[in-house]
């Protein structure tokens, strides 16, 4: 989750690391002679995973808005490993989008960002509450604004090779984390396929490890923002991920990057991994038959809870020096309200943050005709059941930001998986980082 360097999700997967811009506007023309929108709107969003969502969200969604609202809108599209970046360079200048896309929780740009309460009232009022990850992701108790705005999140389920569990005995795949520590090892045994759970300083690690830690019951903090991570739960937590990695794993994993998951389940390499549906969106167009092979189970269960996270949360923000804020403010109205449709579009890769606006959201996961079977995603569900923020218990605040997109846990983990370190030493050590930079941020003001 990136503050004002390139961190969190710089090592995120995506086509095109770049900048990959397409300005695509809609232009008001006036029968014999141009005629320039009264207003503009400059959005900025990332280079979706699912295409097929960009192309109506550029070409279609956003020209219909535009024509309504006497508004030329301009999408530019980058890579997301491109986004910290840019906000960066963005609040630099004092001058860019009015609405800025970032694909996980933005605290550490509080500073800089319009605060969202009105835009969250408005909604509200006509949808009713949010989920409460949506508030998590978005609000500072301290301060008491929220930063962002987040429209939907993209569920992070356990993808596995349900052929290969069969042969160990669980056609349906695991329900625990200890089933994937000891049926990964009989399969790596019996068939070569490790076990695929990144060591790496990328994203996807530090959500798995987190999602470990959490089911452990430890956490970075405690619900009311105070640093916890010191905690013989933790440390439970450590040295399961290192009998993981020493009995079902191979060291290739800590080098991976943020698509190494998707590319080795694909393959063919792989047991299981944890990821969004990006994984089995992929193998249903480029090869069927090993999509017929990967199947979805919900948040595995550890000793204390059976909970997971969001792999990728939409949260929008509203610069201070944005020209266009009310107009910006009023497209976020727009496009909530009418979430049905990005659902749609997105191939169910983004689930709303009202779930309101999706009233047939279980009807249309439970049959979808490019699925193998027509009802793989039926397992999401009941997502928000599972489903929490990087932050659990607390809100996810700049120290935990920073916490994350400097992989102080992912560290902490890899240390003790490869024996560089004991899994006492790597704690310590972790938890002397952490204590550093809750430090400077309860310092200034914002934790």
């Amino acid at each position: 989750m990136g503050g004002g360097t390139v961190t969190r999700r710089d090592f995120i997967k995506t086509s095109g690391a770049g900048a990959v811009a397409t300005g695509l506007g809609a232009n008001i023309i006036v029968p014999g002679r141009a005629h320039a929108a009264k207003k503009k709107l400059r959005i900025l969003q990332w280079v979706h995973f699912v295409p097929a969502y960009d192309e109506w969200f550029n070409k279609k969604y956003v020209v219909e808005w535009g024509q309504k609202n006497d508004t030329e809108v301009t999408v530019d599209n980058i890579g997301i490993a491109g986004i910290n970046a840019r906000a960066a360079a963005e609040v630099s200048a004092q001058k860019g989008h009015d609405l800025f896309l970032f694909n996980w929780p933005p605290p550490t740009f509080e500073e800089q960002a319009v605060d969202m309460k009105d835009v969250y009232q408005e909604v509200e009022r006509k949808l009713g509450k949010p989920i409460d990850l949506a508030i998590k992701s978005t609000y500072n108790p301290k301060t008491k604004r929220y930063y962002a705005f987040s429209p939907s999140f993209t569920p992070d389920p356990v993808n596995y090779r349900q052929d290969l569990f069969a042969q160990v005995g669980l056609p349906n795949g695991p329900r625990t984390w200890e089933e994937v520590r000891v049926k990964g090892a009989e399969i790596k045994k019996k068939t070569g396929h490790p076990v695929g759970i990144g060591l790496a300083n990328e994203i996807d690690t530090g959500m798995a490890m987190r999602t470990i830690m959490y089911a452990f019951g430890a956490h970075e903090q405690d619900e009311n923002g105070n640093l916890a991570l010191n905690s013989k739960q933790t440390l439970e937590a450590i040295k399961f991920v290192r009998a993981l990695f020493q009995e079902a794993m191979t060291a290739e994993v800590f080098t991976w990057d943020a698509s190494s998951n998707n590319r080795a389940m694909i393959a063919g390499k792989v047991s299981v991994v944890l990821n969004a549906i990006s994984i089995t969106r992929t193998a249903e167009k480029d090869d069927p038959e090993i999509s017929k092979k990967i199947q979805l189970t919900k948040a595995l269960r550890g000793p204390v809870r059976a909970i997971g996270l969001e792999h990728v949360m939409q949260c929008y923000v509203v610069w201070k020096f944005a020209e266009n804020i009310d107009g910006a403010k009023r497209f976020l109205v727009d496009y909530t309200t009418d979430f049905r449709q990005p659902f749609v579009a997105g191939e169910f890769y983004d689930f709303p943050c009202f779930p309101k606006t999706v009233p047939d959201l279980a009807k249309l996961i439970s049959n979808d005709p490019k699925a193998h079977p027509l009802d793989k995603y039926k397992v999401l569900e009941d997502v928000l059941g599972w489903a929490t923020n990087v932050g659990y218990p607390g809100y996810a605040n700049a120290a935990i930001d920073e916490i994350f997109g400097t992989w102080v846990l992912n560290v902490m983990f890899a240390k003790a998986a490869s024996g560089a370190a004991t899994p006492e030493e790597a704690l310590q050590e972790a938890d002397t980082a952490c204590r550093r930079i809750f430090g400077k941020w309860k310092e200034k003001g914002l934790v």
